[in-house]
């Protein structure tokens, strides 16, 4: 009998010892990095990476463009929710459409039906609206959604033609169904466009943007106490020109923030402690040709090898 027991306990703590080591195995997290391909009509695309550094591209499109004017998809940019559910907003339309697309997934593989969101919609003249990012405040519950239109004749255009001369606009959401009014986010006196927002800490958020005028065309960051500003204090550009998309991810006790280098053909890299002092990390970082444009998440690894199996598996 005291055998017996030894036996069953024995076998007991195996099963306990296996489960642990499932679990950790499934709730283990990777980087995920939403992608397109020119010219953006094909949809939703995936990068992966075990370290933020090395990225791989999954085969395949996960969700085709439906929603808006040119039925296209630009500037993917996903955040999961408080309940694991992801939500994607992106550009339907190079002109014409005051609003972007939205989809949501429980797994990145079934999506639900496509909506259009007509965020400028309350002014006829605006132009566009551009690179829709997703942000998650913690702080009080909301969604923010941050993108770039042109509205003529309304600001200072510098350089820039009145039809493309761009600035920084907000909405709030709790629920994807309801949407506070658009407001102004950020306005650096120029044209602006590719805006993302970062929270290092409580009160202390950073605006990572594009410089969108001639010759520029440039990364800059700008500093907040909440995600919806005010931002200030910018910084002097920390990339050459003709750059665009910047994603920020943090990694160890670093942020990367990764960049579309168009003119050189190529996606880069920078990496920062506090977003005013910038070091060149390009050649510790490996980006599978063709990839635009995204933005980059957090998932666990059960859903990476979900995304897997379904192409594998068409």
């Amino acid at each position: 009998m005291l055998i017996g027991l030894m036996m069953l306990a024995c076998n007991t703590n195996k099963k306990e010892k296996n489960s642990r080591d499932v679990t950790t195995t499934e709730d283990k997290e990777v980087y995920m990095f939403t992608s397109f391909r020119e010219p953006a009509t094909d949809g939703l695309r995936f990068l992966y990476s075990y370290d933020g550094y090395k990225w791989d591209s999954i085969p395949g499109v996960f969700l085709k463009p439906e929603t808006g004017i040119q039925k296209v998809m630009r500037d993917p940019s996903i955040v999961a929710g408080p309940d694991g559910t992801f939500h994607l907003v992106w550009t339907c339309s190079w002109k014409g459409d005051p609003g972007f697309g939205y989809a949501s997934s429980k797994d990145l593989v079934n999506w639900s039906p496509q909506q259009y969101i007509p965020v400028m919609a309350f002014d006829t003249t605006t132009v566009n609206v551009w690179a829709p990012e997703l942000f998650y405040d913690d702080e009080n519950k909301d969604f923010v959604v941050v993108w770039s239109s042109t509205i003529p004749f309304k600001f200072e255009k510098g350089i820039e033609d009145e039809y493309n001369n761009h600035r920084l606009y907000y909405t709030k959401t709790k629920d994807f169904k309801d949407f506070t009014k658009a407001e102004l986010l950020y306005d650096p006196g120029y044209s602006s466009i590719d805006a993302i927002i970062v929270k290092k800490a409580p009160a202390d958020y950073v605006l990572v943007f594009k410089d969108n005028t001639r010759p520029e065309r440039n990364m800059h960051a700008a500093f907040g106490k909440s995600a919806t500003g005010p931002y200030q204090n910018p910084t002097e550009k920390f990339t050459v020109n003709f750059t665009e998309g910047p994603s920020v991810v943090k990694v160890g006790d670093e942020w990367l923030i990764y960049f579309d280098a168009y003119e050189k053909k190529s996606y880069d890299a920078v990496s920062t402690k506090d977003f005013k002092t910038f070091t060149d990390v390009n050649d510790k970082i490996s980006v599978p040709e063709g990839h635009k444009h995204g933005t980059i998440f957090k998932a666990k690894e059960s859903i990476l090898k979900g995304l897997i199996s379904a192409k594998a598996n068409n």
